[in-house]
């Protein structure tokens, strides 16, 4: 079985963002860049598959500019066999990586594909639906758990929802998305990066793929959010409910 691992680049999640003057987009200079928090859980639990002797091949995939590479190394590093680089600079929206997506997928024939359920920058969580709904294929969303049943021809997963755990079994191939429970990454060890060196990273363009994609949303600009005054400790039920009346007028 080969799984695909699609992955995004993103500031690391303790890094303080700060937004150009002009709000064009946020200031990188100093800011460290890793691979989405969730994508990463989905690279382990490929791994966790592969391990089990669930899987035979794991494909790490991610679109953007070359400085994309670098997380793709490290996917490498942690275990992934092989990487898949779509060299485009542009701000896709979700249909147009899930279409991007859709090609490769077409050319890879994984049967699973394991992915985050959304990008700590964007916060879209809408690719991996759309990927299913584009493959025609059963998909999985918010998954903490994975068992593959009946011989690896289905997959039971547990969803977190906002009513408790609910566990849905599907018919592969099928799309899966991450939620933040469902493993812990493993470290990526130094006999680990030196493997990732000789370990094939291949470079396909849309062209090669055979589409054309364009953004169909365009950010205007961005805006870091107003500051916000320090609290304020109340000693009385009723000095609160006066500063409730007259300062934020809520009562």
């Amino acid at each position: 079985m080969k799984i695909l691992v699609p992955i995004k680049r993103v500031p690391a999640p303790e890094t303080k963002i700060r937004v150009r003057s002009d709000g064009t987009g946020i200031e990188t200079e100093g800011v460290t860049f890793v691979i989405n928090p969730f994508d990463e859980i989905a690279v382990e639990e490929a791994l966790r598959l592969r391990e089990g002797g669930s899987a035979e091949e794991i494909v790490a995939v991610t679109i953007g500019g070359e400085e994309c590479v670098e997380q793709l190394r490290t996917a490498l590093a942690m275990g992934a066999d092989r990487a898949v680089h779509i060299p485009d600079a542009r701000l896709l929206d979700p249909p147009g990586v899930a279409r991007v997506l859709r090609a490769v997928v077409e050319r890879e024939q994984p049967r699973i594909v394991l992915m985050g359920k959304q990008a700590i920058d964007d916060d879209c969580n809408q690719t991996g639906q759309m990927l299913a709904g584009m493959l025609g294929w059963p998909q999985a969303t918010f998954v903490s758990k994975v068992q593959l049943i009946d011989g690896g021809a289905r997959a039971e997963c547990t969803r977190e929802t906002d009513a408790g755990l609910e566990v849905i079994r599907i018919r592969l191939p099928a799309v899966l998305t991450t939620d933040l429970r469902l493993n812990e990454p493993r470290y990526v060890s130094l006999p680990g990066i030196v493997r990732a060196r000789g370990k094939p990273l291949e470079t396909i363009t849309c062209e090669e793929l055979g589409i054309s994609v364009e953004p169909r949303v365009r950010t205007l600009r961005l805006d870091a959010p107003a500051s916000r005054p320090a609290g304020v400790r109340v000693t009385t039920v009723e000095e609160l409910a006066a500063r409730l009346r007259d300062e934020a007028k809520v009562l």
